[in-house]
């Protein structure tokens, strides 16, 4: 089976959010915007799956268009937990999602011009 990079990275993503939620909750005893990180962050990859088993283009669209909105919500969790200082800004993660988000986009914009 061929490698699905966008799968591998949302997948890869999914667990360093995992992390992330642990420590904030371990550590830093932030419980309400964690756990809001955890719920849009792990949904990125659920709805990918989703998008790549999709029978017609329209639901592959819809469902990768859910899994941009999660990572737009993950993206703002991410950076008011930076603006907030309970996580560090040099983690990366913040790159991570935004580099996910560009990916979507394109492969969003291709499949409706590849659509019409």
């Amino acid at each position: 089976m061929k490698e699905n990079i966008i799968s591998n990275k949302t997948f890869k993503c999914a667990l360093r959010i995992i992390d992330v939620y642990r420590e904030l909750v371990n550590s830093k005893k932030e419980f309400v915007i964690s756990i809001q990180l955890l719920r849009s962050g792990t949904s990125i990859n659920a709805n990918v799956n989703e998008a790549i088993e999709a029978q017609l283009k329209a639901d592959f669209i819809h469902k990768l268009s859910i899994a941009l909105k999660e990572a737009r919500e993950t993206e703002y969790w991410i950076k008011l937990l930076i603006g907030s200082d309970y996580l560090n800004s040099s983690s990366g993660l913040n790159n991570e999602i935004c580099e996910i988000i560009k990916i979507l986009t394109t492969i969003i914009k291709t499949a409706k011009d590849n659509q019409k």
